[in-house]
């Protein structure tokens, strides 16, 4: 009888010990995992939505981002409701802010995004998630689930963000950023995420992302270093075209092309809208002073004037199709794109969208506020 009790006893021990080993992760185990996944990763695609809660309507925008170790980086963002998009590239020269609608890029002298997180990045989750001692762990179906906080983001703002990760393969599926309040500021949906990606050569080239941009009749040796040749449109970024199937960049000049050292002819100079922050989005105790035309050079524009307990210019006007170099200054996380950000006594921050430009300066406005502002005007943005 002893020894019916001692083989049933010993029995139990290794079902307990074998269903043990069976279970599900405990958080520490995965984030020695995530660290591996990190450290061996070559290359990576990620596509899927992004919606910033930050004005009164949810933007929403589709999110693609391709990786290429070690600091090769392709995102595409796109207007899911005014298809317009914008790339954000970092290669080899640097890092760019293209609209290849407008033939236009911005250069930016920038460590980006070692300097500042993105939620849409898996190298800034899985380092948010690694680097918080206090991390919050669950398990929510097929995915592991942390809480933790809001890492390395340049928005002040941020303060927590929840992401699930796939059990089978730690992929990222979903994020939630939050405010101090418990607030939704920003969330990403992965649709589909793909480790061990293979790129074509040319997927983080600039002149190849600019020439997804038709009707360019500049030949290549006419072109700015910004410039592009004539595309393929039909690898529009934003229009589903695989890494492997880049735009065609032949540069076959048009029988109708321009002439030597001209441009490509700028848009339309027909009067536009002007675009007013939301007044939720201005800082308390500021209010609208005025607006008043502007001639800059051959464009016309705008300049509204606001004042209170911050004072600030803003000036808009149609973008010029051509290239733009910004080689001074810093990037600033816009959300649907960076900006161009320049300081000293006049603190001044750039944008381009849906054919417009955008110059905020103030001598003391804070970087946060001009964020909220130019997030505000987005949704309207346009001739």
């Amino acid at each position: 009888m002893r020894r019916r009790i001692s083989w049933i006893a010993a029995v139990a021990v290794a079902m307990v010990v074998l269903l043990a080993g069976c279970g599900s992760k405990n958080a520490d185990s995965i984030v020695k995992d995530l660290d591996k996944v990190v450290d061996k990763m070559e290359s990576y695609e990620g596509r899927g939505t992004m919606i910033l809660h930050t004005g009164q309507q949810p933007l929403e925008y589709k999110v693609e981002v391709w990786y290429q170790k070690p600091d090769m980086y392709r995102i595409a963002l796109t207007n899911a409701k005014r298809d317009i998009t914008q790339i954000v590239l970092r290669n080899t020269e640097g890092v760019f802010v293209l609209t290849p609608q407008l033939n236009k890029s911005y250069r930016f002298q920038s460590d980006w995004p070692d300097n500042q997180g993105q939620v849409y990045l898996y190298q800034t989750l899985a380092q948010s998630i690694i680097m918080d001692n206090s991390r919050q762990f669950a398990t929510d179906k097929d995915s592991y689930v942390f809480d933790v906080m809001a890492g390395n983001y340049q928005n002040g703002s941020f303060a927590r963000q929840k992401i699930w990760l796939a059990q089978n393969d730690y992929a990222p599926k979903h994020v939630e950023v939050s405010d101090a309040n418990g607030n939704k500021m920003v969330e990403v949906i992965f649709n589909s995420f793909e480790f061990g990606k293979k790129f074509d050569k040319s997927a983080f080239d600039m002149d190849k992302n600019m020439g997804v941009v038709p009707n360019s009749n500049a030949k290549p040796s006419e072109q700015s270093p910004e410039g592009s040749p004539s595309p393929d449109s039909s690898s529009a970024p934003g229009s589903g075209a695989s890494p492997e199937a880049t735009p065609d960049a032949s540069g076959a000049p048009d029988d109708k092309a321009t002439g030597e050292g001209t441009e490509p002819p700028a848009p339309e100079q027909a009067t536009f809208s002007v675009i007013e922050p939301d007044a939720e989005a201005l800082p308390t105790g500021v209010e609208w002073q005025d607006t008043s035309d502007l001639q800059l050079g051959d464009q016309q524009g705008v300049m509204l004037r606001y004042t209170g307990s911050y004072d600030f210019t803003l000036v808009e006007s149609v973008a010029k199709v051509r290239a733009v170099t910004l080689s001074e200054g810093i990037s600033l996380d816009l959300g649907f794109t960076l900006g161009h950000l320049t300081e000293g006594a006049i603190t001044t921050l750039t944008w381009s969208y849906n054919g417009m430009e955008f110059r905020l300066s103030s001598e003391d406005l804070p970087h946060d506020d001009m964020v909220r502002i130019a997030q505000s005007m987005v949704d309207s943005s346009g001739k």
